[in-house]
């Protein structure tokens, strides 16, 4: 049985950048010195871009590993 990556794997991401984006640009941006599209608020946006692309290189791995795969030989063996 092949196991990739669903949506439920994503979850917790979304638990993470939705406050995350939320706060910073609904709340903590707007009031502070740096409101607007500037490179602080990129850089915020870039920053929690950074994490997500992180966080699915790392279920990609975790994915990976439990089911055996190995880069380049086309094994699909399962491990356990």
């Amino acid at each position: 049985m092949k196991r990739g990556l669903r949506l439920s794997h994503f979850v917790p991401l979304a638990g993470f950048v939705v406050p995350t984006l939320g706060i910073g640009y609904g709340v903590v941006i707007p009031r502070s010195c740096i409101a607007g599209w500037n490179e602080l608020t990129i850089g915020f946006a870039a920053t929690v871009l950074g994490a997500c692309l992180t966080y699915w290189a790392g279920l990609r791995l975790v994915v990976r590993d439990r089911t055996g795969e190995r880069p380049g030989d086309g094994s699909h063996a399962t491990r356990y």
